[in-house]
């Protein structure tokens, strides 16, 4: 039978209420009310447990079963009392015969969550950590709700707790097919997205042995980083007021809240989850650093510093370009002060992104109403996740670019090309420009000084656009390149962009290496005494 069966019932009674939770927010509440409305509740474990510590009248899934739990509560559940009582259709006289017979009365309400898989094995688990919080009877009564919606209710969120207890209290303990109709969904989702989870803990597990996927057809080993298939099974997180441009529907899915919070400000737009992106992956290289602020515009960065201060930090960034920031992106490494605060919010910036924010610098940002106030919550840590792109017909996945290690560790890995090696200043502003291009739509140039980008010259059709482009930007504010570095995300194809920035006054430069063409870029970085270093790993954006 499905949903919009015409023998299915639209509004249901419910009368009967099973409920088993890990999370157990709210569940109280929604208990009290379902009590209000005389609803029976049968629970479990730790459920009943709660509920009867809130003076709540509470049957045991045993006694209903007449079988105590049993294998330290890993079958307790798991029983046709419970099932058949879920499953039963309610006007088809044979199942109502089938409960009669068995003296099982009809549930009219699952509300379940499970055990946290994805929380006990993130970071890594063992085996046998991992398969304690594989939950097996949660799912299986959500399931089963859900495949009989047109006749019970499943509840698998607490977050819908308040609209399913509104609707009861409206319409005489009562839910409508069209609310059923969408807990089933969410339910299924929930369970698909539990199954993913444990495929993916296998995938890991089966990548560290050597193992073979069955899935992949070819019996080869499957890849550490790129499984043999792509679960993508997100819950949808919000409706977006459209996408990229108004004439285009948008939505957010995934869970954006294990990376940050939106403290202040209206809903973040499609275009502004983009730019925050970004602003995360690239502060996230500065994760030890000392005080870091970086300004982004359209998802680019157009000025970043590290200095003794943020504030410091953020005057030298928004020195590299004083137009662009308007409306921009600022985000920074360590808590921010009021200083800084107040520095930032001599221009109107679109979101001010932060891990912290110190005494009343919250209230000082809050007093623009136009302005998102954003509280990073984790690293992005890149390289733990696929960086996914649609193209027609299909994703391309690959293992992310990841954070580039300490500058020292860096340098272990350059090869000096010149006849000079770089001064350790022109290192460490080598080691911070690389970091810096490594986020710039490619072609990408970035110029640095002390720990501050002069010039950035971002998604060119050719490197010498980007460099010129770099090179007007910083001529715009007045800034001089002398004793600058400069970074290339690619290789330069010929010698002319280096001298180009030779010229300018750049006396270290790092870049891939790997042209055809290398040895003229050598020997015209030798003839203008630039040190340039060759990193051998490209950092294309597209």
């Amino acid at each position: 039978m499905t949903a919009d069966s015409p023998d299915a019932t639209d509004a249901i009674s419910i009368r009967r209420a099973l409920l088993s939770v890990y999370d157990k927010d709210r569940i109280v509440d929604f208990a009290q009310t379902l009590h209000d409305l005389d609803v029976e509740l049968i629970s479990t474990g730790g459920t009943a447990a709660r509920l009867r510590d809130a003076g709540l009248p509470v049957t045991d899934v045993a006694d209903v079963t007449g079988f105590p739990e049993m294998l330290d509560g890993r079958v307790k559940s798991l029983h046709p009392a419970v099932h058949a009582g879920i499953l039963a259709r309610r006007d088809a006289e044979e199942d109502r015969e089938d409960l009669e017979e068995a003296g099982i009365a009809p549930i009219d309400l699952v509300v379940c969550n499970l055990y946290p898989f994805e929380e006990a094995t993130r970071g890594g688990a063992d085996r046998s950590t991992a398969m304690e919080n594989v939950d097996i009877g949660g799912p299986t009564m959500i399931r089963a709700a859900a495949k009989n919606h047109p006749f019970v209710g499943v509840v698998t969120h607490p977050e819908r707790y308040a609209d399913v207890a509104r609707e009861l209290q409206e319409n005489d303990a009562s839910l409508s097919l069209a609310t059923r109709t969408s807990l089933a969904r969410d339910a299924f989702a929930h369970t698909a997205r539990y199954d993913r989870a444990i495929t993916r803990y296998f995938d890991r597990d089966l990548d560290d042995t050597g193992s073979s996927n069955p899935e992949s057809g070819d019996g080869e080993p499957g890849s550490a980083s790129l499984p043999d298939r792509l679960h993508t099974n997100l819950p949808r997180a919000r409706a977006l007021r459209y996408g990229e441009n108004p004439h285009q529907q948008g939505a957010l899915y995934g869970t954006p809240s294990d990376f940050f919070d939106v403290l202040h400000g209206r809903d973040l737009s499609f275009n502004n989850l983009l730019d925050l992106s970004a602003a995360l992956s690239l502060i996230d290289e500065f994760r030890d650093a000392p005080p870091t602020c970086a300004i982004l515009k359209h998802t680019n960065p157009s000025g970043v510093a590290t200095a003794d201060t943020l504030e410091s930090a953020w005057r030298r960034a928004f020195a590299t370009d004083r137009q662009s920031p308007y409306g921009g992106i600022v985000v920074v490494n360590r808590p921010l002060d009021r200083p800084t605060a107040e520095a930032i919010d001599e221009i109107f910036t679109e979101i001010v992104i932060a891990p912290e924010f110190e005494a009343g610098v919250l209230e000082l940002l809050q007093e623009n109403d136009r302005r998102r106030v954003v509280r990073r919550t984790a690293d992005a840590r890149l390289d733990e996740r696929l960086d996914l792109r649609s193209v027609l017909g299909g994703l391309l996945a690959q293992t992310s670019d990841p954070v580039l290690p300490p500058a020292t560790v860096q340098r272990e890995n350059w090869e000096i090309s010149t006849e000079r090696a770089p001064t350790e200043r022109e290192s460490d502003d080598l080691a911070f420009a690389w970091r810096i291009v490594k986020h710039v739509k490619s072609n990408a140039i970035v110029y640095a000084r002390d720990q501050a980008t002069l010039g950035v010259g971002a998604g060119q059709m050719s490197r010498i656009d980007a460099s010129e482009l770099a090179v007007r930007k910083a001529a715009k504010s007045e800034l001089d390149l002398e004793g600058s570095v400069v970074a290339s995300d690619a290789f330069f194809p010929f010698a002319d962009g280096l001298e180009a920035a030779a010229q300018e006054g750049a006396t270290a430069a790092i870049q891939p290496g790997g042209s055809i063409r290398d040895d003229e870029v050598i020997e015209a970085a030798n003839t203008h005494d630039v040190a340039m270093v060759l990193t051998g790993r490209r950092h294309f954006r597209h």
